[in-house]
């Protein structure tokens, strides 16, 4: 079964053993966001050994990145959605008309985020509330928006593959792109070897130069014809109602995400008040939550495909009992998550640096974020169930509730008004969680989800 999920097996996801379909798609699921993570995780690694200014400076850029990520993700979801329905549908014809419209619409979206980027870069960074001297890196900034199509199309082909069930194949992508970034970040950062000394740019180079390729990989894949979406030449246009169709769905996906990263961007302006040290010692902690994270996110995204092809082979009973099924395992890796984060948050944190300004507040948003980790394990795995089902619009609204009716007025209160400093901004996100938490479930086990039709 390893060697099935590592390698890709052309397995029916809508017949026979629920827990082997699991494992069957979240192993490599689960390896493709671990290899996601590792982008932040290995870049701050090694920029963290240029200082505060430079380690706040790709937290700043990340937290604006978040929203193109978010407008990424939220595509990717509803192309996901769209091509695990047709899968289960039997229609791979349509599948990949979906998947074409998907790619065309990321590019036209990506041209628009990296001229802005490349243009506004130092503006973007001094809005975020950037020191003069993080302002200096700009560069970073705009490399990084600037080479945003490659973060869109590595999202979108990989949702692409996991409708199709082709998650080996977005996990080979995610190994591809993090084994280039790896060998690069040290070289353009340090000049090694014939590399020139780039600092904290050569980290934006190697990131971006490693997800380029993986692109090509992905491309190369889909009109290989050896996989389960083919794309041939004559598919390769414009198709306005499809595209549209596709608007439409991921309209509501793209401001689920927005909504959850904006609030993202709200807190790191809410902290960036109390300087570059605790900017710099929350970046720290968020890639280690990330890299914690996006493996849990991949059992979710999972539960995403199982309800999509089944939705699709009208088999509604086996989808919901498939979410079901996740959602306890993914409870289970979250627990173990949390008790690492909140009793030794201060061995992961001496990893990336040990001065006391930067590591105090990453102790602290650790130990705090992973109280509530248990339940929004539960609570990732209903959320993609809904985007699986092409319900993007109930995830959008609870998203609204939970990080801004809530994670960030309370974030201010505490961290402000309050006089709490960075502790009582990081305590608003597990209340926060707990409610997205809660909603999904009610919300989830009204079972209108069901009834969606895309």
């Amino acid at each position: 079964m390893l060697k099935e999920a590592l390698f890709g097996h052309n397995y029916n996801f809508t017949e026979g053993d629920m827990n082997r379909a699991i494992v069957l798609l979240a192993i490599p699921m689960i390896l493709e966001m671990a290899m996601e993570s590792l982008f932040g995780v290995v870049d701050v690694f090694f920029v963290s050994r240029l200082g505060p200014n430079a380690v706040a400076t790709v937290g700043l850029t990340e937290s604006l990145l978040t929203l193109v990520f978010g407008v990424a993700i939220g595509l990717s979801m509803a192309t996901t959605a769209f091509v695990a329905r047709r899968i289960g549908e039997q229609d791979p014809e349509g599948a990949a008309e979906s998947s074409v419209q998907a790619i065309l619409l990321g590019l036209l979206l990506s041209a628009v985020v990296g001229a802005i980027g490349i243009l506004e870069a130092p503006a973007l960074l001094h809005v975020m509330g950037a020191t003069p001297a993080v302002e200096a890196n700009a560069r970073y900034t705009q490399v990084m928006l600037g080479g945003s199509a490659v973060i869109f199309l590595i999202f979108l082909i990989n949702g692409i593959f996991r409708g199709a069930g082709d998650a080996a194949l977005a996990m080979r992508t995610l190994w591809l792109a993090n084994g280039i970034n790896i060998i690069l970040d040290p070289c353009l950062i340090n000049g090694w070897g014939p590399f020139p000394r780039l600092g904290v740019l050569g980290a934006a180079v190697a990131t971006t130069t490693g997800r380029g390729v993986g692109v090509l990989f992905q491309l190369w894949a889909l009109k290989s014809g050896a996989n389960r979406i083919t794309i041939r030449r004559a598919q390769m246009r414009f198709n306005f109602p499809v595209m549209w169709h596709l608007m439409r769905v991921s309209s509501t996906g793209i401001a689920q995400f927005l909504i959850a990263t904006a609030s993202w961007v709200a807190l790191i302006r809410i902290l960036s008040s109390f300087g570059s040290a605790v900017v710099a010692g929350y970046t720290i902690a968020v890639r280690l939550l990330v890299f914690a994270i996006l493996p849990s996110w991949g059992l979710s995204n999972a539960a995403a495909t199982l309800v999509g092809q089944n939705l699709g082979a009208k088999k509604p009973e086996r989808a919901e009992k498939s979410v079901y099924r996740t959602g306890f395992y993914n409870m289970i890796y979250m627990g173990l998550v949390s008790v690492a984060f909140v009793f030794f948050p201060g061995i992961l944190v001496a990893i990336f640096t040990r001065d006391p300004a930067v590591s105090s507040p990453a102790i602290s948003c650790l130990s705090i974020f992973g109280l509530a980790f248990v339940s929004y394990a539960w609570g990732m795995v209903l959320m993609q169930a809904f985007n699986g089902a092409g319900d993007t619009l109930t995830p959008t609204l609870i998203n609204l509730l939970a990080f801004w009716a809530c994670q960030i007025p309370l974030a201010y209160w505490f961290a402000i008004r309050l006089g709490r400093g960075p502790r009582g901004a990081f305590t608003a996100v597990p209340i926060a969680d707990l409610v997205f938490t809660i909603a999904a479930l009610v919300l989830f086990r009204r079972g209108t989800w069901k009834e969606q039709r895309i």
